[in-house]
């Protein structure tokens, strides 16, 4: 399979050997050798049923497929970006921090409940599931990773959070005032709970 690998803070290059990656619309910035590119289609690459779920979640995942043989560089805006290698894990993160990824992998949609609906964060969250690598945005800096233990929960704050994986539950907290003492203003708020073994990914931004 192709392989991924950081190529400075903000670039990530892939090898391709008669493989192929899906990466984000319009993320390529160079490549080298010979290389086509095509739209992954409605799905993604996964299929109609996975275009369709997207859609009603709301969960936007638009994606190219790069075929051949060579390097490709991926790049957007600058941001950050780490690979995360998958050995048949999920991983569950917000699709506009999916980058590239290379792999037996297949993408879904995971649904966290109505309350996110105030927000538009954490209703619906983008898993790739399988073996192979997958390389992921952050802004503002390097991702931040936080254990989750059953002894110790984690709360994050939706606008942050970036991606998670391990045996870990999600769950919806309403913490109305909250963001009034950090300066967030009068909206209702809530917070993503986390519970299990695992990791949290957050960006030291803020969406």
């Amino acid at each position: 399979m192709a392989q991924l690998q950081t190529h400075t803070r903000r670039v990530v290059k892939a090898f391709l050997q008669g493989t192929s990656v899906r990466a984000l619309n319009g993320s390529m910035v160079a490549y080298e050798g010979d290389v086509s590119f095509k739209s992954a289609g409605f799905g993604g690459g996964d299929g109609i049923a996975a275009g369709l779920k997207r859609r009603v979640a709301g969960e936007g995942l638009k994606l190219m497929e790069c075929n051949g043989n060579g390097v490709v560089y991926f790049a957007v805006d600058g941001q950050e970006v780490v690979v995360i290698d998958l050995n048949n894990e999920t991983l569950s993160i917000e699709s506009e921090h999916l980058l590239v990824f290379a792999g037996n992998l297949r993408t879904d949609v995971a649904f966290s409940g109505m309350h996110g609906m105030a927000s538009g964060q954490g209703l619906a969250t983008t898993t790739v599931t399988g073996q192979g690598q997958v390389a992921i945005l952050s802004s503002g800096g390097p991702l931040i990773h936080l254990e989750v233990t059953p002894q110790t929960p984690l709360v994050v704050d939706p606008d942050a959070f970036v991606a998670a994986r391990g045996n870990l539950q999600q769950s919806i907290r309403t913490d109305v005032g909250w963001r009034n003492m950090v300066g967030r203003g009068n909206d209702e708020a809530f917070s993503i709970l986390w519970q299990g073994s695992g990791v949290v990914s957050i960006q030291p931004a803020e969406r």
